[in-house]
């Protein structure tokens, strides 16, 4: 979310050309087909968090906040074709809100951003999982990308994939994006709308149709929100995080 606030000067400062053709009514096809690409990218870095999330076994990965934290080196399931795969799973995220912009600049320079940061992070893991697991790590890092999956080198995971584990973790994760491309509609409506028009906008079209589906997912976010700190049906068992 960071870099991506970050971007907004870069946004309003390039791509006014392009922007204005499409205020006139150009790259219409174009438009439509970058919207269903970013969506779908999109998708496949939700599908993969829900994924890796909801399959990983506790005590092998986790958001840990105060260090790293591994019993055990999880070489199966997602992790059998991708070393970090969550950390590909949030720049795909972000990749398809980027995409959304159409603006090339905005997506080479947050894409950059990304590597240099999450690069560091990647090694500092690897350099712990190293240490604790020595030649059991060597191997399967010499065998599994950090980050491009190799899908046929897959073995099946002992975790079956858990509803209630994607919803327990993973409804934060999916009102942050919404909200995200929320943000990136209104961003384009005032670059594409606003900026070239020479009156005033009639308040009626500010409300964007990205707004009613913000205010759905406001609506199951707190319900889900209310069912795990309210109930036990969320509740982790013993074998998740």
């Amino acid at each position: 979310m960071l870099l991506f606030l970050l971007a907004i000067p870069l946004l309003f400062g390039s791509n006014r050309i392009f922007y204005f053709q499409i205020f006139m009514g150009q790259w219409k096809v174009l438009r439509i087909v970058t919207i269903v690409l970013a969506i779908a990218i999109t998708l496949c870095g939700l599908l993969l968090r829900a994924y890796t999330v909801s399959t990983t076994p506790k005590g092998t990965s986790g958001r840990n906040t105060s260090g790293q934290v591994a019993k055990t080196l999880n070489t199966k399931g997602i992790y059998s074709i991708v070393r970090h795969p969550l950390y590909l799973a949030n720049y795909l995220i972000w990749a398809g809100v980027l995409v959304f912009t159409m603006n090339i600049y905005v997506f080479l320079i947050v894409s950059l951003a990304y590597w240099i940061y999450y690069e560091r992070i990647m090694f500092a893991e690897e350099a712990y999982l190293r240490q604790q697991f020595g030649e059991e790590f060597e191997e399967w890092a010499a065998r599994v990308p950090a980050f491009i999956p190799k899908f046929s080198l897959f073995q099946k995971g002992e975790m079956q994939f858990s509803v209630k584990t994607f919803l327990r973790r993973e409804y934060a994760t999916i009102y942050s994006t919404v909200f995200s491309y929320v943000i990136a509609d209104y961003l384009l409506f005032i670059l594409i709308v606003v900026v070239n028009t020479p009156f005033q906008i009639p308040f009626a079209k500010w409300i964007r149709p990205s707004l009613y589906i913000l205010l759905a997912f406001t609506i199951i976010t707190l319900i889900v929100k209310l069912i795990k700190h309210k109930t036990d049906w969320l509740k982790a068992d013993n074998k998740r995080d």
